[in-house]
């Protein structure tokens, strides 16, 4: 069941400890999992107004790291972890934790691209270490910012489409 819809992302809560976020991209999956993997791609479109994404490192493997770092003026925000799935072009899982820790605990997240025929359903699932943090994180600003991210994301993908 949907609680929240953020612009074109809908977000749902299918466990306790859950947040589901789905967007549908029109672009091929295998271009959106492209961007999703690339560190150049990342540091086109991974970011907020006025941050920079500094780090992009992505070890694309299972057993890989990824580590990012925005920054904004003299702000800083890091976060990395570690693959444990991944499918290309369909699927990919890791740990992550933040430098700065904004919620108790860890938390793992998956990706799942399901091609639409030319389009693109993004599943972004998100699991907590208690029911109390996830509605902590629900309360958050996340959904917002993650809407802006997959505006940007929808926004490269069309100028990288356009530009084969």
């Amino acid at each position: 069941m949907i609680v929240k819809t953020v612009g074109k992302l809908n977000v749902e809560l299918p466990t306790d400890r859950q947040i589901v976020m789905a967007r549908e991209f029109n672009a091929p999956r295998a271009l959106v999992f492209e961007a999703l993997t690339t560190p150049a791609l990342l540091k086109q479109w991974f970011k907020g107004p006025g941050w920079d994404l500094a780090v992009c490192e992505f070890d694309a493997r299972v057993g890989g790291k990824y580590r990012y770092v925005w920054k904004l003026g003299d702000n800083e925000m890091g976060m990395s972890g570690e693959l444990t799935e991944f499918r290309a072009p369909e699927r990919m899982a890791s740990t992550e934790k933040f430098d700065q820790a904004w919620y108790p605990g860890d938390a793992t997240s998956s990706i799942d691209l399901t091609d639409l025929g030319g389009r693109t359903l993004l599943t972004l699932t998100v699991t907590y270490d208690s029911k109390s943090t996830r509605d902590m994180v629900l309360k958050s600003p996340m959904a917002e910012g993650a809407s802006a991210g997959y505006d940007r994301l929808e926004e490269f993908l069309g100028a990288k489409a356009g530009a084969k």
